[in-house]
């Protein structure tokens, strides 16, 4: 069983799992649409009566964020719709495995942290690297990556934007489990998930999860004001070019 919303599929897999599939290979960047598809894909997994999702996608990696070589500047109000998909995708009632195969980078990482566990491989590269860019963590990052790894380390990834390799987050609990073929892995943790007592599995996700949607939709709009104000900078179109032309940027602060 099967459904298709825009370049996002849903497919029941095994037992009350879903798949939920972004099919925007190579580095499935994100935007409105996407994000929107997700979403409805998980809602219509828990009116299939899935008890576990695991979110993976198509391609060479989880996902590279924005696209800011076809989208330079996004507008605030389009940075509004997109936070507010990730607002609906945060407050879902399914758990949800994410399968990274290699980079989740900036937004990517955002949505991968979204997830309740983050599988990855030995390959697998996890980077912040909004300050690289000259502007502000968004996707709820700013809550989500302290609640994984503590304070002290997400204010390091934040603010050096430095690349983490699969072992290293493994170590640090930026993702739960490794293994070659992380998709599989994480369709194993679903498994494990979906074979628990499905009323048990949500209401002890309910208790450790309890004020995240709200303090998630908070940071968001924090993050979107700063990312806004930020955008406007000669750090940004600094950071934006260099990232482009693969080099290192020069800063000036201004």
């Amino acid at each position: 069983m099967n459904r298709s919303f825009g370049e996002v599929t849903a497919t029941v897999v095994g037992e009350h799992v879903a798949e939920v599939e972004l099919h925007r290979p190579p580095a499935n960047y994100f935007d409105v649409a996407l994000l929107e598809g997700i979403v409805e894909s998980i809602r219509w997994a828990d009116l299939q009566a899935c008890r576990a999702v695991v979110l993976c996608s198509e391609g060479r990696h989880f996902c590279a964020g924005l696209d800011f070589g076809a989208v330079a500047t996004p507008q605030p109000d389009a940075l509004r719709l997109l936070y507010q998909q990730a607002v609906d995708l945060i407050s879902l009632p399914l758990p949800v495995v994410v399968a990274v195969q290699g980079a989740a980078i900036g937004g990517g990482l955002g949505l991968a942290m979204a997830g309740d566990f983050r599988v990855g491989s030995p390959d697998s590269r996890f980077a912040a690297n909004f300050a690289r860019l000259g502007f502000h963590q968004g996707f709820g990052l700013s809550v989500t990556l302290p609640r994984a790894i503590g304070h002290q380390r997400a204010l390091e990834l934040l603010t050096t934007g430095r690349r983490v390799n699969g072992d290293e987050a493994l170590r640090i609990g930026l993702c739960d489990r490794l293994a070659e073929d992380p998709r599989a892995e994480a369709h194993r943790l679903a498994g494990e998930l979906a074979g628990s007592a499905p009323l048990a599995v949500r209401s002890i996700r309910a208790t450790l999860r309890a004020g995240l949607a709200g303090q998630f939709a908070e940071a968001i709009e924090h993050e979107r004001s700063e990312q806004v104000r930020l955008m406007g900078t000669e750090d940004f179109g600094e950071g934006i070019g260099a990232s482009l032309d693969r080099r290192t940027p020069r800063f000036t602060g201004r």
